[in-house]
């Protein structure tokens, strides 16, 4: 399969489908930092199913380049399909896509598109390829790359009783000082959603770590 046939069907689709007065609010959605052609996504993932069928992507090896060509167009539902596409191929990702994964967090990078990545990307490569844990993280961690930051904190998120404490705790006790919002929020989130697993040890992991007002209250929100 060319990936540019794909890109192009999608292009066309996705510009029949376009709702102009939908765009305003998806862009503001997004504090104006990314265009939107104007596709909701219901439409969207609708329209990527039925081209996925049509050119058989799920028989096939991820195609590293049709994700790239996907994320460097401009508007953002083309990031949206690319995360559609990883998603269908989730189970066939493996320790030859996490440069990929990564370079995809690193650009164009906003809350939309990092947290999947996180959650779910890197977490099944993780998951899959334990080895590869350590020296990702440690690097991810001292990155000045929020993105990495965050993805540090949320790698687990879907882990439940699997999820390495030592890991997530000592994760957490070199971001924790870090002012900014996305890292704050996201050490409540994945510490929140522990606690559904291990309430005990998010309650003490969070005394003991004396965290910020922010990440705090979403940490024990559940409790």
């Amino acid at each position: 399969m060319s990936h540019h046939s794909f890109v192009q069907a999608l292009d066309s689709g996705l510009r029949e489908l376009s709702n102009p007065a939908k765009v305003p609010q998806m862009e503001a959605y997004m504090k104006n930092l990314f265009p939107y052609v104007g596709v909701m996504t219901t439409e969207r993932r609708l329209l990527f199913k039925a081209l996925a069928d049509k050119f058989q992507l799920k028989n096939a090896p991820l195609n590293a380049d049709l994700v790239l060509a996907l994320w460097q167009k401009k508007e953002r539902e083309f990031a949206y399909a690319a995360m559609d596409y990883i998603a269908l191929l989730e189970k066939k990702l493996n320790a030859s896509h996490l440069d990929l994964i990564q370079q995809l967090i690193i650009t164009k990078s906003w809350w939309d598109t990092v947290d999947y990545l996180a959650t779910h990307a890197v977490g099944a490569i993780f998951k899959n390829n334990p080895d590869l844990i350590q020296a990702s993280i440690k690097s991810w961690v001292k990155s000045d790359n929020i993105w990495l930051n965050r993805t540090a904190i949320l790698f687990q998120l879907t882990y439940k009783k699997d999820t390495n404490e030592e890991l997530l705790y000592n994760c957490i006790k070199q971001l924790k000082d870090k002012k900014e919002f996305f890292i704050q929020k996201a050490i409540g989130w994945a510490l929140r959603n522990y606690s559904r697993t291990n309430a005990a040890w998010v309650r003490e992991t969070t005394e003991d770590l004396q965290l910020s007002g922010l990440a705090r209250r979403e940490a024990l929100r559940l409790m």
